[in-house]
């Protein structure tokens, strides 16, 4: 398929493309939605291709490849297993698109199977400019008589101590292997007698993957994956036996909890059901070896597994663990460094944030400015003796947070402190069972929301005693409070001391910690009360606004499209005359470019140096977009069923003019305008990417973010020099 006008990816300044007809009783079954795991499948394809590009940094390419395992893990651990779990138990219900789990797991499957296939020979391709570069992965037989020695003494210094090897015979029987167990069988046969031994070495996580050798002559970063220095120096751990047959394998397990909905403890019953989540059923087995030989069935027989759930692979498995070499030493092969932005205003106001918050709303684009300034926040909160109480929901955050911190010290300095924890929080809930003990000593008060809803809402209010009142001040964000993954999502975190603002938050997390429902919300929706009916009537209002023949356009940037009720009506929006652009960074359910359904509708793709996590819509309310009559909206929700139905989230809408500015001038406008990081999405389901000489320079909106300030936290002596790349109208 040709590229050129039809799939330019400046949505900012270009025409729609042609639209495709499709067969008439397409337009009202299930064949107008794009399958929901098979568009997963394909976001994770454009990331293995960054892996690919010339205009990504060598290491930056080979994070991109380990990005591209993780994710495949995280999807067969979590979306397969489900998918599994229901063809067992009759193969029903189908998805949206009309494809019963069966015949997915069929579509799922050939299309992973090439994706594996694609990553090893990514990082063929990776390891040959590496090499170039001075940074090799050797094996076995590249090793020297030097390379032994010190291979000798780090075996036995920092490996084989942690190391248990473990025989399988009718006195030993196979080891139970956890979720992502990473493992070595061995065939083995003693030097003496010619005796046999079938053994198990289990490769510790606790060691790193990789293991650094000293540097070569010319200086190159010199490594060897663990297993193959395992098999190398197997006669440190069984002395007297040579190894016939060796494989080594990886297992991945069903990671999903389930939870007894009457349980007495919520906190205990987590901890039960993370213990399960370690023996879930095996949904996928990577390896080394043939699995028609004796060591590969041995392994399957003992697995429980079936042959359909095994990818031999012929290199690298694990592959997820490249990020290892991603060395910080060689910066040349690394994108420049970039340090966040403090706002002008706040440094005008001393770093006091509630100053610079009490003079004006404030909108942080994240990572471009400091995430710094939400700990800021909580920290001068926790200090200050005017302030009262604080309140904030935890969806995830790091290890030794600083937002936990700041709530601990909080809490022992005497001020009335609520955090509500999300248990639920996958792949972190242990982090949040410890996190929330550590809260609880502290004196705070946790709570843990819903038995059936996660609480997915981002949101901090801090109350603060000025002369005879109380003023609230609130943060509500579309990210985590999570400063280390701030550093490379971008979010958006308004700092507000709006009145109503702050008796909407309030609300919300009453609503979260005693079941309060709240009643008449002022600026703020809440699912699953009220963000999905927000959306539909403001989609309905654009419809409506078409066919009175009054400008109509939709402005939205999420992570995932795939609700039904709210595609249709895009759908109906778009057959009305509504023009609406998208940016969808993963899962996309909506087939743009269709004829008499949605020809009026575009959707894009921005993979970059960034992960776009922050969720926006804009409504042009009877004028072309942007403008000063447009209800804008940023929001914790991506427009999923689990969002809008399943999960407490929050959806601000933003009635200052310089943050609904800045919002829709600087970042919507550049995320339509981008060009660089875009993939546009056919009407037949393929991501097309215009094609750019490495000598092009391409409006890159990720490069324009690091360049230029954000409107509202400019200071006043800056002010004059704002930068808009669209301009509202009336």
């Amino acid at each position: 398929m040709t590229t050129g006008n039809a799939f330019n990816p400046d949505f900012l300044n270009s025409s729609r493309f042609i639209a495709k007809t499709l067969p008439e009783e397409e337009y009202e079954g299930p064949k107008r939605f794009f399958n929901r795991e098979l568009s997963w499948l394909a976001f994770n394809w454009r990331v293995l291709e960054e892996a690919q590009s010339p205009r990504v940094p060598l290491l930056e390419r080979l994070r991109f490849l380990s990005i591209s395992a993780t994710n495949f893990d995280e999807f067969y651990s979590v979306r397969v297993a489900g998918l599994l779990e229901l063809e067992r138990t009759g193969d029903y219900p189908p998805a949206a698109d009309g494809l019963l789990p069966s015949e997915q797991l069929t579509a799922i499957d050939k299309n992973a199977r090439n994706l594996l296939k694609a990553q090893l020979e990514v990082l063929s391709e990776l390891r040959r400019e590496m090499e170039r570069e001075g940074i090799l992965i050797l094996d076995r037989g590249s090793l020297t008589e030097d390379d032994q020695a010190y291979l000798d003494r780090n075996f036995i210094e920092n490996i084989f101590p942690v190391l248990t090897p473990l025989a399988i015979d009718p006195a030993h029987p196979f080891p139970f292997i956890p979720n992502a167990g990473f493992s070595i069988a061995m065939r083995m046969e003693r030097k003496s007698d010619r005796r046999s031994l079938r053994a198990l070495l289990p490769i510790p996580e606790q060691i790193d993957r990789f293991v650094r050798l000293p540097d070569g002559a010319k200086g190159e970063a010199r490594f060897i994956p663990l297993e193959e220095l395992l098999i190398e120096k197997i006669a440190f751990i069984f002395h007297g036996y040579k190894v016939i047959e060796s494989c080594v394998f990886r297992v991945l397990r069903d990671s999903d909890l389930e939870l007894e909905e009457e349980a007495e403890d919520l906190v205990r019953e987590f901890e039960t059901a993370l213990k399960r989540r370690r023996r879930g059923d095996v949904i996928f087995v990577s390896m080394s070896g043939a699995t028609h030989g004796e060591l590969g069935e041995l392994v399957l027989n003992e697995l429980g597994c079936g042959h359909e759930r095994v990818f031999e692979l012929p290199g690298l498995i694990g592959i997820a663990d490249l990020q290892e070499l991603v060395l910080p030493e060689r910066h040349h092969l690394l994108w420049p460094k970039f340090a966040p932005r403090v706002p002008e205003r706040v440094e005008e106001h001393n770093d006091d944030i509630f100053a610079a918050v009490k003079s004006k709303d404030m909108l942080l684009h994240h990572p471009y400015e400091a995430f710094d300034m939400v700990v800021r926040f909580l920290r001068q909160a926790a200090n200050d003796p005017s302030v009262v109480a604080i309140k904030q929901t935890l969806y995830r955050t790091s290890h030794e947070s600083p937002i936990v911190n700041a709530l601990c010290e909080a809490a022992e300095n005497g001020k009335s402190v609520t955090a509500l924890v999300e248990l639920r929080a996958r792949f972190d809930e242990a982090a949040n069972i410890r996190q929330s003990r550590q809260l609880e000593r502290a004196g705070a008060h946790v709570v843990y929301g819903f038995i059936n809803l996660k609480t997915h809402a981002k949101v901090s209010s801090v109350i603060r005693r000025e002369g005879r009142q109380l003023v609230t001040y609130t943060h509500f964000g579309t990210g985590n409070y999570h400063p280390i993954t701030a550093k490379i999502y971008t979010d958006l975190s308004l700092f507000t001391c709006n009145p109503a603002l702050g008796r909407d938050g309030t609300k919300l997390i009453n609503y979260v910690s005693g079941y309060a429902t709240p009643q008449s919300l002022e600026s703020l929706s809440v699912a699953p009360i009220n963000i999905r009916s927000t959306l539909l009537d403001c989609i309905r209002n654009e419809t409506k606004n078409a066919r009175a023949g009054k400008p109509a356009e939709i402005w939205a940037k999420l992570n995932a499209l795939i609700d039904p009720r709210i595609i249709d009506a895009l759908y109906e929006a778009s057959q009305a005359g509504v023009k609406i652009s998208l940016v969808i960074r993963g899962i996309c359910g909506l087939r743009p470019g269709i004829r008499g359904l949605s020809d009026g509708i575009r959707v894009k793709s921005i993979i970059g140096r960034f992960l776009e996590h922050s969720r926006i819509v804009c409504f042009g309310n009877r004028k072309k977009l942007p403008s000063k009559r447009a209800r804008v909206f940023m929001s914790s929700a991506d427009w999923m069923e689990r969002n809008l139905d399943r999960r407490v989230e929050s959806m601000v809408e933003i009635h200052n003019v310089t943050v609904r500015d800045q919002i829709m001038s600087q970042i919507m406008a550049a995320n339509l305008f981008d060009q660089e990081q875009s993939w546009v999405l056919s009407p037949e389901g393929e991501y097309i990417r215009e094609p750019h000489a490495k000598e092009d320079s391409p409006f890159n909106c990720h490069r324009f973010f690091m360049e230029n300030p954000s409107l509202s936290g400019r200071g006043s002596a800056g002010a004059k020099g704002e930068i808009r790349l669209a301009h509202s109208h009336i």
